[in-house]
């Protein structure tokens, strides 16, 4: 593809036809949250039936996803305070405090509405002026979604699907893995849910393969984006560190697929979830569905957030 070709980049003209942009007004900062709505999250908690929660989120340590190196650093902890340093208390008390030094997309994390774009704007027309070192993010900011995120989820076991552990290198996955994902598993996705989708990719994270966990990932093709958008899932989350197919079957692209999700349609992407405790729950009772609770930290001006984020069910 040469510089001439710019104006017909696929995953542009695809984004322009799946726009949300004006959808829930000129102003929006939130895109697909709004499908959340307060009596959506009434029919949410009403899953819970047994109270189990199941943690669904990669460990913030040094130990981390990324290897050395990298333009992304595992998190950092250390002590500003400890037992031994509390000689100035008369009455023996003792007391302990920390810090932690890393990239807010270090581990299992939330993009924002500004973290990605094309063509000089992010989503909803922001221009990418309003990203900058000043103020940070002052439109689309991750603390406009952060506490929002907690409605239905519902795990789409792609790796289950195709039987198998882990999904090969690289591999697309389409609309019609999801649609006979949902058939499989007897659960369909509806308007405002988060939809965890399982590649099985945490395999190579829990063995140490860091390079592996980071490289060429399966993950969502183009094909997808357009159920996304039809769906109204409120949010994605994947347990897999690029958010999309990698590397990318789009010639000379780069991430084309988060160009399109978080550009056009306004959603919320996850990444380097952990959904191998909760397959095997599902599994086990044969319910795919749970209340899912995944909100991220308010950090004014950032683009992207780390959680915690816990099925119940």
């Amino acid at each position: 593809m040469t510089d001439t070709d710019v104006t017909v980049w696929p995953h542009h003209e695809l984004g322009k036809e799946l726009s949300n942009w004006g959808r829930w007004g000129n102003d929006d900062q939130i895109g697909t949250l709004n499908f959340i709505t307060p009596q959506k999250r009434v029919r949410s908690a009403q899953m819970v039936r047994t109270g189990k929660a199941i943690d669904c989120g990669i460990p913030f340590d040094k130990d981390g996803p990324f290897p050395p190196g990298g333009w992304r650093r595992n998190p950092q902890h250390l002590f500003t305070l400890l037992p031994s340093d509390s000689s100035y208390a008369k009455d023996g008390q003792i007391a302990a405090d920390d810090i932690i030094i890393m990239g807010l997309q270090a581990s299992t994390q939330w993009d924002g509405l500004a973290h990605v774009g094309y063509e000089g704007y992010f989503y909803n027309g922001v221009p990418a002026g309003a990203v900058n070192n000043f103020q940070g993010a002052s439109k689309n900011d991750i603390a406009q979604v952060a506490t929002k995120l907690v409605s239905r989820g519902v795990l789409l076991d792609i790796a289950g699907l195709k039987g198998v552990e882990v999904l090969p290198d690289s591999y697309e996955i389409t609309t019609a893995d999801v649609e006979a994902a949902q058939e499989r598993q007897g659960v369909r996705v509806e308007s405002g849910d988060i939809a965890c989708i399982r590649t099985g990719w945490t395999k190579y994270f829990r063995e140490g393969d860091r390079q592996k966990y980071v490289g060429p990932t399966p993950g969502p093709g183009l094909d997808l984006c357009r159920w996304i958008h039809d769906s109204e899932i409120a949010a994605l989350a994947l347990d897999q560190s690029n958010g999309e197919v990698w590397p990318t079957p789009v010639p000379g692209a780069t991430i084309p697929v988060h160009q399109v999700m978080i550009r056009d349609i306004g959603l919320t992407l996850g990444e380097m979830f952990d959904f191998e405790a909760l397959k095997a729950d599902c599994e086990a009772d044969g319910v795919w569905e749970y209340l899912f609770v995944a909100p991220g930290l308010l950090v004014t001006g950032a683009v992207g957030t780390p959680l915690s984020p816990i099925a119940i069910k």
